[in-house]
């Protein structure tokens, strides 16, 4: 508990701390100066000490007397290791494979359990060493088959083993960070290591997508949280989120909410150091002053000027308290305010193989930015009747025969065009070619116009790279087309297969034009794909909506504007309203071509830029 006895009523908040900083908390003056701070502005009931990162080391006295420290105010502690060597040399971390190196590894576990009853892992418990060892050790093997072996056997033998040798108790988690789709080729082992270690936790830190090297989309923050959950159900511990790349305070804010409407247990702030820098004016959005004065009339967001408004300096600079901390505490405030209201995430069952990698990497995020909510998990989703497949499902070598037994089931599949690209040109009675005769071809086609049915054309918000996907007429069907000047390219592609479906959907060669496609183009492949939930969202991309499985949806926006959103509900929704403000959202039929009622309704609101709305909808 915090020293108020207060704490978030549906998460916790745990603060990291390097070992860099923990060796300062020796002088507990300090150390009480800045978590006072801290502790003013986010309700805090665990911090993490590291003992080691970059070979710095904290000592047993000054660790033992911060426990002392945090134990008076009711605040648990938990330790820390960070693997690596020299952090500032491109995260050069250590040999698994020289018995020099090994030991080092042991040795600091062994520290750390002898500590606490429970350490986390940072990040950095993968392998990126070359040396001359690590190359006669790895022999013909690929890096990534000889790394995913060595650091199953690392993970058991050098840390979990030892650590539990000295503390029978311990509670050892790994930290697995953002790069998922990179996992493999470092080591991170997600079919074996999740066994070993008594928990996992989730980098969710997405920072700014253009700016930062790794160039995420926001909605990772949400996505990888439910897949490392599908991993050890019940044992994903929570989500890691840090003030890098925040170019603004909503991006920031942005990060720890989507981390919490995951329903990730616990949010952990990194780090101690950084939770004390200042907040700038700059990161004060352009978008703030074109939010409405009443705070909820398009939703849920940062109100940069109320945030700092008894911290702001005549000059129009900030006094120190005003920093990443209560940034943090007033974006965890918003997110607890809603979180009693939600239920278990639901979404459109997706798959990725445990070392699945592809041409597509993190499209599964790109996907929820244009309003698909993602549920992506490590095993074949044969329960659910539409199953959303990308290229990373190719790793499965009987994924074919799982599509086949899918769709002889009457349900659909929906595989992009990038996984069938990856899986034509098998084996007759084994390769996707069995199912609907299509081809990826290696040509391309420039569009910026689409055709859906007999007359409807709209045009997208620039030129659009695809792939060309040939087809056999009247065996499979254009849903979608993209348009050059004389002709057309399949953009989403339907063929009947016993009594399901399966639908290929053609991925731009650049993922963020998927963020081009006009809105009446989203929303039809948001009808296909989004199918088995009760509404779907009509909306431009980079608006999301996350689902729960008691009848309530959020709708985010990332857009640095006001967006308007229509509701689609299936036949049986009676009605949708806000949460937070009671608002009732008026209902009208959704017609077909011919302008007749089919059974469905739209309901429109308003979300403002960076924000996010509660609804609840109502079945008949």
């Amino acid at each position: 508990m915090s020293s108020t006895g207060e704490l978030y009523q549906h998460f916790g908040v745990a603060v990291y701390t390097r070992s860099y900083e923990v060796r300062e908390m020796a002088d507990l003056d300090w150390l009480k100066a800045r978590f006072d701070v801290m502790q003013r502005h986010v309700k805090i009931n665990k911090v993490y000490l590291e003992t080691h990162r970059d070979t710095v080391m904290a000592d047993r006295a000054t660790i033992e007397g911060a426990r002392r420290f945090f134990a008076d105010r009711g605040v648990e502690t938990a330790g820390g290791i960070t693997y690596t060597v020299n952090e500032r040399n491109r995260f050069e971390t250590y040999c698994y494979t020289r018995p020099d190196s090994r030991a080092k590894v042991r040795e600091i576990a062994e520290f750390t359990a002898s500590l606490f009853d429970e350490f986390i892992l940072d990040d950095f418990f993968f392998t990126n060493c070359k040396c001359p060892a690590c190359i006669e050790a790895k022999g013909d093997r690929s890096w990534t088959e000889y790394r995913l072996g060595l650091m199953a056997e690392a993970a058991q033998s050098l840390v979990v083993g030892p650590a539990k040798a000295v503390n029978p108790n311990v509670r050892v988690i790994i930290k697995y960070p953002n790069w998922y789709e990179h996992f493999p080729a470092l080591g991170f082992n997600l079919e074996l290591q999740p066994a070993v270690f008594d928990g996992l936790y989730t980098g969710t830190e997405t920072r700014d997508s253009v700016v930062s090297m790794q160039h995420l989309q926001p909605y990772e923050s949400y996505q990888l949280v439910r897949y490392l959950e599908s991993l050890k159900p019940g044992a994903n511990f929570g989500g890691w989120v840090d003030p890098g790349g925040a170019m603004t305070i909503d991006r920031y804010a942005e990060q720890l909410w989507l981390t919490v409407f995951a329903k990730a247990p616990e949010c952990t702030l990194f780090d101690f150091r950084s939770l004390q820098m200042p907040l700038h004016p700059m990161q004060r959005a352009p978008w703030q002053g074109d939010r409405p004065a009443a705070p909820r009339a398009w939703g849920v967001g940062v109100d940069f000027d109320r945030m700092i408004a008894d911290y702001r300096k005549e000059d129009g600079t900030f006094v120190p308290e005003a920093n990443f901390s209560l940034a943090a505490g007033y974006a965890f405030e918003l997110a607890d305010a809603v979180m009693g209201e939600l239920g278990g995430p639901v979404g459109v069952a997706s798959y990725r193989p445990y070392h699945g990698t592809s041409g597509e990497d993190f499209l599964h995020n790109y996907l929820g930015m244009i309003g698909i909510p993602i549920a992506l998990q490590a095993t074949f989703p044969s329960a659910a009747e539409t199953v959303l497949l990308t290229e990373a499902a190719k790793h499965d070598p009987d994924i074919v025969a799982k599509i086949s037994a899918h769709l002889l089931q009457g349900k659909k599949v929906v595989v992009t065009s990038g996984l069938y690209r990856a899986l034509q040109g098998g084996k007759p009675g084994s390769t996707i070619e069995d199912i609907a005769e299509l081809e990826v071809t290696g040509a391309k086609a420039t569009v910026n116009e689409f055709l859906m049915g007999w007359r409807t054309r709209v045009a997208s918000k620039g030129p659009i790279t695809i792939p060309h996907v040939r087809y056999m007429t009247n065996d499979s069907w254009e849903e979608i087309s993209g348009l050059t000047e004389t002709t057309g390219h399949p953009l989403l592609h339907s063929a009947a297969y016993g009594p399901g479906v399966l639908y290929v959907l053609t991925i731009p060669d650049n993922l963020d034009d998927l963020y081009k496609l006009p809105d009446a183009v989203l929303a039809r492949i948001r009808e296909v794909v989004v199918a088995d939930l009760p509404l779907y969202a009509d909306a431009p991309a980079q608006v999301s909506l996350f689902a729960y499985d008691n009848d309530t949806v959020i709708i985010e926006s990332f857009l640095p504007e006001v967006t308007d959103v229509t509701l689609v509900a299936a036949k049986g929704v009676a009605g949708v309203c806000d949460v937070l403000t009671g608002e009732a959202l008026q209902g009208e039929p959704v017609l077909d071509w011919r302008q007749q009622p089919t059974g469905a309704t739209h309901f429109t609101a308003k979300v403002g830029p960076h924000m996010f709305r509660l609804f609840r909808f109502t079945q008949e």
